[in-house]
């Protein structure tokens, strides 16, 4: 199912937006500083667990990256949504899932 690099902007770009937009209710409720800058969406934590979750589009593997907690992550395009195929994960869920982790909550719904 490969997808053209129009086709993987077009998705990519509008998964990021809506993530973005979902990470909202995190700068409200939380200490945390969302940047969205040149296609890249960082997300800066300075309590309890300092660090920075870094999401990334890679257009030449039509894959968004996400590096978190000395981890990296490649999620897939699944005809409908960004997976990480190891755990089934959407894009909202696992960025949801980390930021609970580095903000020592649980997982955020990203809705």
């Amino acid at each position: 199912m490969g997808l053209t690099e129009a086709e993987f902007r077009t998705h990519c770009d509008a998964a990021l937006d809506r993530l973005n937009r979902a990470l909202d209710v995190v700068a409200e409720r939380y200490d945390a500083e969302i940047l969205f800058q040149n296609g890249v969406l960082s997300i800066a934590v300075e309590e309890p667990n300092p660090g920075k979750i870094v999401i990334t589009p890679q257009a030449p593997t039509r894959q968004i990256w996400i590096s978190a907690q000395s981890t990296s992550f490649k999620l897939d395009w699944s005809g409908s949504a960004f997976v990480l195929l190891s755990t089934g994960e959407t894009l909202n869920q696992l960025v949801g899932r980390l930021v609970g982790k580095q903000l020592g909550v649980a997982p955020i719904a990203l809705t």
